[in-house]
């Protein structure tokens, strides 16, 4: 008798990253080498979704059901996107004035926005495993991360000193890296939140669910003042009365050796502290998938 073994898993997310980035490389040397500006938006569309993309076919392959067809994860991906993106874009731009509580607005309506975006992409599932709701939130989350993030890169661009290629790489890379940890996390905790009470003819709120959505919100909105957090935090410990004096008058001080050292262990442990705690939160909720839990009302879905 012979001894079978089961087949290499293949990894082909893994092919997928490494190709967009041999071919991301190539294309930031040829529009170097040439000046080409024809090549810029194959350079902004490389560097945004290669991540994104990446993470979300590692999510793919590890679905629960075959409900969460390629079709499916595509449209959560491209569809869910673009639409977080614009609801998002007009609830902003109509509801948020510069205020202390500006970046906690933003965290509720983005994740609010993707949130309805899943909803209604994923409404027609006949079973709604927490399982598959993490991966197809996440696939949202990662749509929504890539279009920002190609509109982050393209105004980085322009500079007071005209097109700098350099700001557009620099963005690129600093959001790819930042990418897993950001949106496609977040929106992964709601999906799964959101699945595991939820049925074939209905979207149960529930308790749960709606802590969740402010426990996430607030996390989006310490991530994206985390330098705002971490300029403050240095200037109280470290600041001089000098620095506070230019500041009064509306001049910005130059910051010490020590204070530039305090402001990115500062910057980048807070980031690494989010990350941390959506991490082990989105484990938490993978564990306790399709947890029984009463719901507040139920929306019903139409077929």
């Amino acid at each position: 008798m012979y001894q079978t073994t089961a087949p290499p898993r293949r990894r082909h997310w893994l092919r997928v990253f490494l190709t967009g980035l041999v071919l991301w490389l190539l294309t930031v040397v040829v529009t170097l080498a040439t000046g080409n500006p024809n090549l810029i938006p194959t350079l902004v569309l490389l560097g945004s979704f290669l991540v994104p993309v990446t993470f979300v076919l590692w999510a793919f392959s590890r679905r629960h059901s075959g409900e969460v067809t390629a079709e499916l994860l595509f449209s959560t991906f491209v569809t869910g996107g673009v639409l977080g993106v614009l609801a998002a874009s007009l609830l902003e731009t109509y509801l948020l004035h510069p205020s202390p509580a500006f970046f906690l607005g933003v965290g509720l309506i983005e994740e609010a926005a993707k949130l309805a975006a899943l909803a209604f992409l994923t409404r027609r599932l006949s079973h709604k495993y927490a399982a598959d709701g993490l991966v197809l939130g996440a696939s949202v989350g990662f749509g929504f991360a890539a279009f920002e993030s190609a509109g982050y890169a393209f105004t980085a661009l322009f500079t007071a000193q005209g097109l700098s290629l350099t700001q557009l790489v620099q963005t690129e890379l600093l959001r790819g890296l930042l990418a897993p940890l950001g949106h496609g996390l977040w929106t992964a905790i709601l999906g799964g939140v959101l699945f595991s009470a939820s049925g074939r003819r209905h979207f149960a709120m529930t308790r749960r669910l709606l802590l969740s959505y402010l426990g996430v919100a607030v996390l989006h909105a310490l991530w994206d003042s985390m330098h705002s957090i971490a300029l403050l935090v240095t200037l109280v410990l470290t600041g001089t009365p000098y620095q506070y004096s230019l500041l009064e008058r509306g001049y910005q001080p130059e910051p010490t050796a020590s204070q530039t050292h305090l402001f990115t262990v500062l910057s980048w442990g807070g980031l690494l502290l989010i990350s941390l705690i959506a991490l082990l939160w989105l484990r938490s909720v993978s564990r306790t998938a399709d947890r029984e839990t009463p719901a507040l009302w139920r929306i019903p879905i139409t077929h």
